[in-house]
């Protein structure tokens, strides 16, 4: 993978970044709550904002600090949604057909050399039906196809649920998404500048931060990855080389060299390094082999906050695997505490479930359509809401680390452990 030095930011976004750390250091010195709610929220709703004022800030004030303005920010939005959303009912963000038809697969390859024969069964995920039966919205977990639209006639590698998992929030949302992983690969790229480097044979190199061109083409959706480096210094691998070193009992998502996935604490797939094509880090499992993390259970729950507690009620994203290593799950969720996204993971199929991401801008889910004229692709998020731009991942260069999904060439069984 061999990158060029980091590049430094733009002179605009240096005078942005000052402009903003003296702004932040105003409102906290002044100390007013106005000041500090509109630092807050602006801070989470720029995405370029965020890194700069937060690690400014930290700076100046102390991590401790920045952590206690952002639990009283997310407080304060919390309290007040219960308030003027009491007695809102659940949403629903797209029709769900009471009956569908399932396509009926394509047993030649395509003109990109995707081999869809129907070797194995066509994917389609069990129905998990509402996590709370009287507290749901119409369509509550139950699966929709995504359309490939270059492949339309092929069946879908890629289907969507809806969950609500708080059953004192009626605005907490989860979605999902179920990826058919015999006939679906999963790509991570480096962000720019996270994970942030600390063995040296990752420090130089390049770092694009898009999925390679030569996969644009094909290329089906993409989802963000893991923590801040300083955030838990969460381990990953990637392209021979370790970017982080592996941290002990925390949960890891692997993918080997043979195309198979895992999602494990560390010590369970440690001795099968050498199989290994990558791998990324996350907080504690919050499930694991279908047992619940006991931390999670009693509460104790600021391992999946980052700096912040895992019952502030914030955005979060999930990652999960299937019994049988088949299928993996995404969840990208609003207002949700730790609990409640890992109860909702759980239970759309999922006996072992990690947290990556969380804050406003970072947790997101695209999907790839295509400009008609053009030809050139296209991102588009999950659901309304989600902060995104149409050249997510594809010609935005992300900060972070994420992960995307390619159709796999020809079917394979990944049942293994």
């Amino acid at each position: 993978m061999g990158l060029p030095p980091k590049q430094p930011e733009s002179t605009n976004s240096g005078k942005s970044a000052s402009k903003w750390r003296r702004m932040a250091v105003i409102a906290v010195i002044g100390g007013t709550p106005i000041a500090v709610l509109a630092l807050w929220i602006a801070v989470n709703r720029v995405e370029w904002l965020g890194p700069f004022v937060a690690d400014g800030l930290r700076s100046v004030i102390g991590a401790e600090n920045v952590t206690s303005i952002e639990d009283f920010g997310y407080s304060v939005q919390d309290k007040v949604f219960r308030f003027t959303r009491r007695g809102q009912k659940p949403k629903a963000y797209w029709a769900v057909p009471e009956t569908s038809a399932r396509p009926q697969p394509n047993p030649s390859p395509d003109q990109n050399g995707s081999d869809a024969s129907p070797v194995l069964p066509p994917f389609q995920p069990k129905a998990a039906g509402p996590v709370h039966e009287s507290w749901s919205a119409p369509g509550d977990g139950q699966w929709v196809g995504i359309q490939d639209p270059k492949r339309p006639k092929e069946e879908p590698r890629l289907y969507k649920t809806l969950l609500h998992p708080d059953k004192n929030r009626s605005w907490a949302e989860l979605f999902v998404v179920a990826i058919d992983l015999r006939r679906a690969d999963i790509h991570m790229v480096a962000g720019r500048y996270e994970p942030q480097a600390r063995e040296e044979e990752a420090k130089e190199i390049e770092r694009p931060g898009t999925i390679p061109e030569t996969h644009r083409t094909n290329v089906l959706a993409a989802f963000n990855g893991g923590f801040k480096t300083e955030h838990g210094r969460y381990g990953m691998f990637l392209g021979g080389l370790t970017f982080v070193k592996a941290r002990k009992g925390v949960c890891t998502l692997v993918k080997y060299k043979d195309g198979r996935m895992r999602l494990a604490s560390w010590g369970k797939v440690k001795d099968q390094q050498a199989d290994m094509l990558w791998w990324r880090q996350t907080p504690n499992c919050m499930y694991e082999d279908g047992k619940v993390n006991s931390r999670l259970e009693s509460g104790n729950t600021r391992k999946w906050g980052a700096t912040l507690d895992g019952e502030t009620v914030i955005r979060r994203s999930a990652i999960g695997l299937s019994p049988d290593n088949d299928t993996l799950y995404i969840g990208i969720s609003n207002h949700t505490t730790a609990p409640a996204i890992a109860l909702g993971m759980h239970h759309v199929g999922a006996p072992t479930v990690a947290q990556l991401d969380v804050n406003f801008s970072y947790p997101k889910f695209v999907v790839f359509s295509k400009n008609a004229k053009t030809e050139e692709r296209l991102a588009l998020p999950l659901a309304d809401g989600f902060e995104f731009s149409d050249g997510e991942f594809i010609r935005d260069r992300a900060r972070r680390d994420f992960f995307y999904i390619m159709p796999a060439k020809g079917e394979r069984r990944t049942a293994q452990k």
